[in-house]
């Protein structure tokens, strides 16, 4: 298989992890899933994790392809408007983010919101191909943390987010609208059908029992040792998968974060009378 470069860049805030993966030949690359910072406390945004992806790509006289998006996180901000409005190059997404707009458009009552991915320049469907310099990349669906998320599998690596962590980690949850334990196994059962040699990327790290943050694992690792998957069957998954999200508190900036990336990374319009965004500059972040 082809084997691309692939680099992680961690968010300690938001344990998220972004990648810029590289064709070692062409020298062309892609983002996927970058992070605009927010404070919520103070209502700010900077754009430190994003410009820090583009300093290196600048550094490794790498030239940008693709913003490539995995689902709306409901953790952080995308950064991928802030990119493209900085280097021109199209964002993508997986087609059936329509539906987790339209579900979202009736949470925040957003009669105005256009739920048809035209936010995104790219609207990828399950089985697309496309290519990052001589690299060949495939889209797998793979909902079940949300309706819309997606694999990228790009030669030997394969970017998975929200579906396994790392093995002490298990695997992500399920109970966000539109999610389903049940959709998350057959996702999971997907990926791990790949190559065992095959590299998997996550999305998320929180350290797991005072480690450091890890993002690269494989296939055959997952298989062996993840703690929710090996040995396990499709029902001892599913119960505890539902048991144990349903004690979970959401995500800390759910209700501010999926607002913007349903609008493919668009901050809200600032109101004639002012809106509490980058309202406060100089303020001090929260931890």
């Amino acid at each position: 298989m082809q084997q691309p470069e692939v680099a992680g860049f961690y968010d300690a805030r938001t344990g998220s992890i972004q990648y810029v993966v590289a064709c070692p030949s062409s020298r062309r690359c892609a983002i996927i899933d970058p992070v605009l910072d927010f404070d919520e406390k103070s209502g700010s945004t900077a754009t430190t994790n994003a410009d820090a992806i583009l300093d290196y790509i600048n550094s490794r006289n790498l030239k940008l392809e693709w913003i490539l998006d995995t689902h709306p996180h409901a953790d952080h901000f995308s950064a991928a408007r802030y990119l493209k409005a900085k280097t021109g190059v199209p964002t993508a997404i997986g087609e059936r983010v329509k539906q987790v707009q339209r579900i979202w458009q009736r949470i925040y009552n957003f009669s105005d919101l256009p739920c048809d991915g035209s936010q995104w320049d790219r609207l990828f469907c399950d089985d697309d191909r496309f290519k990052i310099g001589e690299l060949e990349a495939r889209v797998m669906h793979s909902p079940g943390h949300t309706l819309a998320s997606i694999t990228y599998v790009i030669g030997d690596a394969a970017f998975i987010h929200d579906r396994l962590f790392m093995p002490d980690n298990g695997s992500a949850r399920a109970d966000f609208p539109g999610g389903s334990a049940a959709d998350l196994w057959q996702s999971i059962q997907d990926i791990l059908s790949l190559p065992g040699e095959t590299r998997l990327f996550t999305g998320h790290d929180y350290g797991q029992g005072g480690r450091q943050a890890l993002w690269e694992s494989s296939v055959a690792e997952q298989k062996e040792t993840n703690q929710h998957v090996a040995g396990q069957s499709r029902s001892a998954f599913i119960r505890p998968r539902e048991a144990r999200d349903r004690a979970l508190p959401m995500p800390r900036l759910m209700l501010h974060a999926l607002q913007v990336n349903i609008r493919g990374g668009e901050l809200p319009q600032v109101e004639e009378n002012g809106l509490p965004l980058n309202a406060l500059p100089g303020s001090v972040w929260g931890q």
